[in-house]
Protein backbone atom coordinates (compact mmCIF):
# COMPACT_ATOMS: atom_id res chain seq x y z
CA UNK A 1 0.00 0.00 0.00
CA UNK A 2 1.60 3.62 -0.72
CA UNK A 3 1.76 6.20 1.35
CA UNK A 4 -1.26 8.09 0.04
CA UNK A 5 -3.76 5.17 0.15
CA UNK A 6 -2.67 4.86 3.70
CA UNK A 7 -3.06 8.47 4.74
CA UNK A 8 -6.15 8.43 3.59
CA UNK A 9 -7.90 5.97 5.88
CA UNK A 10 -10.71 6.95 7.04
CA UNK A 11 -10.96 7.12 10.96
CA UNK A 12 -12.82 8.08 13.73
CA UNK A 13 -12.68 8.83 17.53
CA UNK A 14 -13.36 5.39 18.26
CA UNK A 15 -10.95 3.85 15.97
CA UNK A 16 -7.95 6.31 17.56
CA UNK A 17 -9.35 5.26 20.79
CA UNK A 18 -9.18 1.55 19.92
CA UNK A 19 -5.17 2.29 18.22
CA UNK A 20 -4.47 4.20 21.31
CA UNK A 21 -5.19 1.06 23.79
CA UNK A 22 -3.92 -1.44 21.55
CA UNK A 23 -0.43 0.13 20.70
CA UNK A 24 0.23 0.11 24.47
CA UNK A 25 -1.14 -3.72 24.97
CA UNK A 26 -2.39 -5.85 21.94
CA UNK A 27 -2.45 -8.68 24.16
CA UNK A 28 -5.50 -7.11 25.94
CA UNK A 29 -8.87 -9.60 25.44
CA UNK A 30 -11.96 -8.58 23.39
CA UNK A 31 -13.61 -8.67 26.16
CA UNK A 32 -11.55 -5.80 28.17
CA UNK A 33 -11.41 -3.59 25.16
CA UNK A 34 -15.53 -3.41 24.68
CA UNK A 35 -15.57 -2.94 28.10
CA UNK A 36 -13.29 0.15 28.14
CA UNK A 37 -14.29 1.22 25.11
CA UNK A 38 -18.18 0.72 25.43
CA UNK A 39 -18.34 -1.34 22.43
CA UNK A 40 -19.98 -5.20 21.71
CA UNK A 41 -16.53 -7.75 21.14
CA UNK A 42 -17.90 -8.29 17.98
CA UNK A 43 -17.96 -4.74 17.13
CA UNK A 44 -13.98 -4.26 18.48
CA UNK A 45 -13.32 -7.33 16.43
CA UNK A 46 -14.82 -5.94 13.21
CA UNK A 47 -12.97 -2.25 13.51
CA UNK A 48 -9.46 -4.57 14.29
CA UNK A 49 -10.19 -6.57 11.46
CA UNK A 50 -10.89 -3.10 9.45
CA UNK A 51 -7.47 -1.41 10.38
CA UNK A 52 -5.55 -4.95 9.41
CA UNK A 53 -6.73 -5.03 6.22
CA UNK A 54 -6.43 -1.57 5.68
CA UNK A 55 -2.70 -1.47 6.66
CA UNK A 56 -2.96 0.93 9.76
CA UNK A 57 -2.11 -1.88 11.56
CA UNK A 58 0.50 -3.61 10.06
CA UNK A 59 0.85 -6.50 12.04
CA UNK A 60 0.88 -8.10 15.34
CA UNK A 61 4.44 -8.53 17.26
CA UNK A 62 5.90 -9.67 20.49
CA UNK A 63 7.85 -6.69 22.14
CA UNK A 64 11.18 -8.13 23.05
CA UNK A 65 13.24 -6.34 26.08
CA UNK A 66 16.59 -6.37 24.16
CA UNK A 67 18.25 -6.31 27.35
CA UNK A 68 17.67 -10.04 28.01
CA UNK A 69 19.84 -10.78 25.33
CA UNK A 70 22.45 -8.66 26.44
CA UNK A 71 21.88 -6.40 23.76
CA UNK A 72 23.19 -3.40 25.69
CA UNK A 73 24.89 -1.28 23.42
CA UNK A 74 23.19 1.26 20.89
CA UNK A 75 24.58 3.39 18.37
CA UNK A 76 23.39 6.00 16.36
CA UNK A 77 25.15 6.29 13.29
CA UNK A 78 25.18 8.99 10.48
CA UNK A 79 26.03 7.87 7.19
CA UNK A 80 27.16 10.30 4.29
CA UNK A 81 27.39 8.70 0.83
CA UNK A 82 28.58 9.19 -2.66
CA UNK A 83 25.52 10.86 -4.70
CA UNK A 84 24.37 8.70 -7.43
CA UNK A 85 21.31 7.72 -9.29
CA UNK A 86 19.63 5.23 -6.76
CA UNK A 87 21.69 5.47 -4.04
CA UNK A 88 18.94 5.65 -1.79
CA UNK A 89 16.67 3.01 -2.18
CA UNK A 90 20.02 0.60 -2.69
CA UNK A 91 22.48 2.17 0.00
CA UNK A 92 19.99 1.81 2.49
CA UNK A 93 18.48 -1.86 1.60
CA UNK A 94 22.00 -2.73 2.21
CA UNK A 95 22.56 -1.16 5.51
CA UNK A 96 18.99 -2.61 6.51
CA UNK A 97 20.48 -5.75 6.13
CA UNK A 98 23.48 -5.77 8.11
CA UNK A 99 22.76 -7.74 11.53
CA UNK A 100 22.48 -6.10 14.33
CA UNK A 101 21.03 -2.81 12.29
CA UNK A 102 17.62 -2.01 13.83
CA UNK A 103 16.58 1.20 11.78
CA UNK A 104 17.47 2.73 8.62
CA UNK A 105 16.26 6.23 7.89
CA UNK A 106 16.82 8.15 4.87
CA UNK A 107 17.45 12.06 5.57
CA UNK A 108 18.06 15.15 3.83
CA UNK A 109 21.03 17.62 5.86
CA UNK A 110 24.60 16.67 6.78
CA UNK A 111 24.21 13.12 6.01
CA UNK A 112 22.10 10.99 3.85
CA UNK A 113 21.67 8.37 6.35
CA UNK A 114 20.57 7.45 10.03
CA UNK A 115 21.15 3.93 11.59
CA UNK A 116 20.06 3.09 14.59
CA UNK A 117 21.60 -0.35 15.80
CA UNK A 118 22.21 -2.72 18.87
CA UNK A 119 24.80 -4.90 19.45
CA UNK A 120 26.19 -6.87 22.83
CA UNK A 121 29.98 -5.43 22.89
CA UNK A 122 32.23 -3.68 20.88
CA UNK A 123 33.74 -6.07 18.82
CA UNK A 124 30.19 -6.55 17.18
CA UNK A 125 29.80 -2.96 17.19
CA UNK A 126 33.27 -2.91 15.36
CA UNK A 127 32.28 -5.53 12.38
CA UNK A 128 28.92 -3.46 12.01
CA UNK A 129 30.59 -0.47 11.34
CA UNK A 130 33.45 -2.03 8.63
CA UNK A 131 30.40 -3.77 7.06
CA UNK A 132 28.64 -0.17 7.18
CA UNK A 133 31.64 1.11 5.37
CA UNK A 134 32.17 -2.02 3.31
CA UNK A 135 29.49 -0.86 1.21
CA UNK A 136 30.12 0.33 -2.21
CA UNK A 137 29.15 4.52 -2.05
CA UNK A 138 29.57 5.04 1.75
CA UNK A 139 31.99 7.67 2.23
CA UNK A 140 31.89 8.07 6.04
CA UNK A 141 30.55 7.28 9.02
CA UNK A 142 30.08 8.91 12.68
CA UNK A 143 28.67 7.07 15.73
CA UNK A 144 26.92 8.22 18.86
CA UNK A 145 26.51 5.76 21.33
CA UNK A 146 23.63 5.90 23.57
CA UNK A 147 24.72 6.20 27.49
CA UNK A 148 20.82 5.33 28.68
CA UNK A 149 17.57 4.74 27.06
CA UNK A 150 15.13 7.03 28.55
CA UNK A 151 11.78 5.69 26.21
CA UNK A 152 12.39 2.52 24.55
CA UNK A 153 9.20 1.76 23.05
CA UNK A 154 7.17 3.56 19.39
CA UNK A 155 3.89 4.94 20.05
CA UNK A 156 1.89 6.02 17.20
CA UNK A 157 -1.41 7.45 18.34
CA UNK A 158 -0.23 8.06 21.85
CA UNK A 159 1.72 10.70 21.01
CA UNK A 160 -0.46 12.59 18.82
CA UNK A 161 -1.39 15.94 19.17
CA UNK A 162 -4.60 17.12 18.85
CA UNK A 163 -3.97 19.11 15.97
CA UNK A 164 -3.15 15.77 14.01
CA UNK A 165 -5.94 14.13 15.82
CA UNK A 166 -8.34 16.63 14.74
CA UNK A 167 -6.79 16.40 10.80
CA UNK A 168 -7.60 12.72 10.71
CA UNK A 169 -10.59 12.64 11.99
CA UNK A 170 -11.86 15.82 10.57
Amino acid sequence: MSETEESSVKLDEMDLALLERVETDFDVSLEELAGELDLSKSAVHYRLNKLKDSGVIEGVTADLNPLSFDLEMVAITDVSVTHEQGYSETIGEQLATIDGVEQVYYTMGDTDFVVISRVQDRDQMNDLIDEMVAIEGINETSSKFVMQEIENGRKIVGNMSDRVVESIIG
